[in-house]
């Protein structure tokens, strides 16, 4: 579905195209706020035909990733738990902490989180079996390191150990991270006696932390699992307009957490909505594990498709994956605490998107009834000038869409008709070129395309009544305003009294966070725009800070410097003769 714009705004699957199509557009008193919003903007459609259903749903994942439709469940992917990473193909594989699982053929434990640290479980593992701890590819040496003399690694660069007795070593690291945790924990146990009747007291302290740590690991198992089953079970909870997922993820029986998502969701049911999640969160997140529970009937090629993202992972004893919807039993508990913690989950982002509301349209919607502005304001643009003395003159357009910065619609000008530090004149001059593109039919600047409700000024009477002037010649009557610093007053055309609105209101914050980031946005262009022509003079012998000063003051830019002859530079303060023949030198010579 695509809006006026030609913008996908939201990838489907169906069996019967017209049927989901006529969906969106009936009884839509019954749709959820995402959708209704949804149907208001689409304008066309686009559809692809494919052989079969599991074709279509790994079709759907790619065009979802492609286009990032805003009306599609997203996943950005922004927690990244931390993995351990075993890659088989090497002769002596190490042990290492990944953030991104790739499907190369290595086997990956994890992800870790709530309190479980993947760099202590590898010290501790190194404790115990003593895999190599040198990273990358493995060095010829021909005496080994001091990890080897503190019983910390095999010495394989060095053939201390052949490639079956490390795989024999290696494979018990599996079975610990696979969660049979009891031949480490006895080793660890008689290795601490040992080094504190040595009274190598540090080393047996960092082995004991290393078993309390064992303990957390030991208070995850859950009761009712009696198998050393890793699943993922997954719950849905939504309120029509926000809606979450939780996960809860058991490896080795065990419990590793819960990770819990806030979505947007603009689908017409459970199980489309939370198949769309399953599909992104094992192709971005995560390698789906050998059972995975829903709370819905699974689909044939929802199965397929998670048993192909299996294969291609290269995991686990089997790489089929059971796809299962628990009515009673073990695995019914565990769907059953998923949804408690959906549901909690929904409450705080229910909760944190009320805030965000009333800090983004909410603050709008305030601010169009204080400034009598009878129309929503959408699009709002704030205007800045920032100089040095008049010296390389600048301005910034900001832009807040529905309270919301749009840092892909912010636009810079450098001032061009305006000599010296007349703030006045520079407005006139950008409100004037932005509103002649506005009118501008033949415009491809989708910012500049964009007609703004509300446009805001950084100045008090001055600098609006100047602004103001400028877009009634430009044939315009946009609601305009100017906010001045000091007393954070709000000044209206033709009112001499300004508005003052609370400090404390979202309205008055809205306007100084457009005006703040529309002053930052002006300072950094001036300043990019000085050192690179102070970073060149700098280059040039005898042209001290006071002399590139001067020479910027005076010709504003490279160019100007650049095309100056010998008598105009002399004229410039400080600038003696020679100082004149070396700058032209310099330019003559590049």
């Amino acid at each position: 579905m695509k809006n006026a714009e030609g913008v996908v705004i939201y990838v489907g699957k169906a069996k019967n195209l017209k049927n989901r199509v006529s969906q969106y557009f009936q009884h839509s008193r019954n749709h959820t706020i995402k959708v209704r919003k949804m149907v208001e903007n689409i304008a066309d459609f686009y559809y692809i035909v494919t052989p079969n259903e599991a074709e279509a749903l790994a079709l759907e994942n790619n065009l979802i990733k492609r286009y990032q439709p805003f009306y599609n469940i997203l996943l950005k992917d922004g927690k990244s738990y931390p993995y351990i990473r075993i890659d088989l193909k090497k002769d002596f594989p190490n042990l290492e902490i990944v953030r991104k699982i790739k499907r190369d053929g290595a086997k990956y434990f994890g992800p870790y989180f709530a309190g479980v640290s993947p760099t202590a479980l590898i010290k501790m593992l190194n404790n115990a079996y003593p895999l190599r701890m040198c990273r990358g590819r493995l060095p010829k040496r021909t005496r080994p390191c001091i990890n080897y003399d503190l019983g910390l690694c095999s010495a394989p660069c060095c053939g201390k150990i052949t490639k079956q007795e490390y795989r024999d070593l290696l494979n018990k690291a599996m079975d610990f991270l696979n969660g049979k945790f009891s031949e480490v924990q006895e080793i660890l146990v008689d290795k601490m006696t040992r080094l504190a009747e040595n009274e190598q007291f540090e080393l047996a302290l960092s082995i004991r932390d290393g078993l309390n740590m064992l303990d957390r690991l030991k208070q995850h198992t859950l009761t009712f699992m009696p198998n050393l089953d890793n699943i993922d079970a997954f719950a849905w909870a939504s309120n029509g307009s926000v809606a979450s997922v939780a996960v809860l993820i058991i490896r080795g029986g065990r419990s590793v957490g819960v990770d819990c998502f806030h979505l947007i969701d603009a689908e017409l049911n459970v199980e489309d909505s939370l198949t769309q999640f399953i599909t992104q969160y094992y192709s971005t997140t995560a390698i789906p594990p050998e059972q995975v529970l829903i709370p819905f009937e699974p689909t044939m090629e929802l199965s397929e498709w998670l048993t192909e993202q299996r294969k291609s992972a290269s995991i686990g004893r089997t790489s089929r994956v059971e796809l299962l919807h628990p009515q009673r039993g073990e695995k019914r508990k565990l769907v059953s605490i998923a949804e408690e913690n959906a549901a909690m989950y929904l409450e705080k982002a229910i909760e944190k998107e009320k805030r965000i509301n009333d800090f983004t349209v909410g603050a709008t919607e305030k601010l169009a009834q204080i400034l009598g502005i009878s129309h929503p304001i959408h699009r709002m643009e704030c205007y800045d000038i920032s100089n040095i003395g008049g010296v390389l003159s600048v301005a910034s357009m900001v832009v807040f869409i529905d309270g919301e910065a749009r840092k892909n619609h912010y636009r810079k000008f450098r001032i061009k008709t305006v000599e010296g530090a007349n703030d006045f004149a520079s407005m006139q001059e950008i409100i004037t070129r932005r509103l002649n593109e506005l009118k501008n039919e033949n415009s491809t600047d989708p910012s500049f395309r964009s007609r703004p409700d509300l446009i805001v000024v950084d100045g008090g009477k001055g600098q609006l009544s100047n602004a103001v002037e400028a877009m009634q010649k430009c044939g315009f009557n946009i609601p305009m305003i100017g906010l001045a610093k000091q007393e954070e007053e709000v000044f209206l055309p033709n009112r001499s009294e300004p508005i003052i609105i609370p400090r404390t209101h979202n309205a008055l914050k809205l306007l100084q966070r457009i005006r703040d980031e529309s002053h930052r946005f002006a300072i950094m262009y001036h300043r990019s725009l000085r050192n690179k022509i102070t970073s060149i003079l700098e280059e040039i012998e005898g042209i001290g800070p006071v002399k590139r000063k001067n020479l910027i003051k005076t010709f504003k830019s490279i160019d100007n410097i650049k095309d100056a002859t010998v008598e105009e530079l002399e004229r410039v303060s400080g600038i003696t003769k020679n100082d004149a023949i070396n700058i032209k030198k310099y330019f003559n010579a590049e």
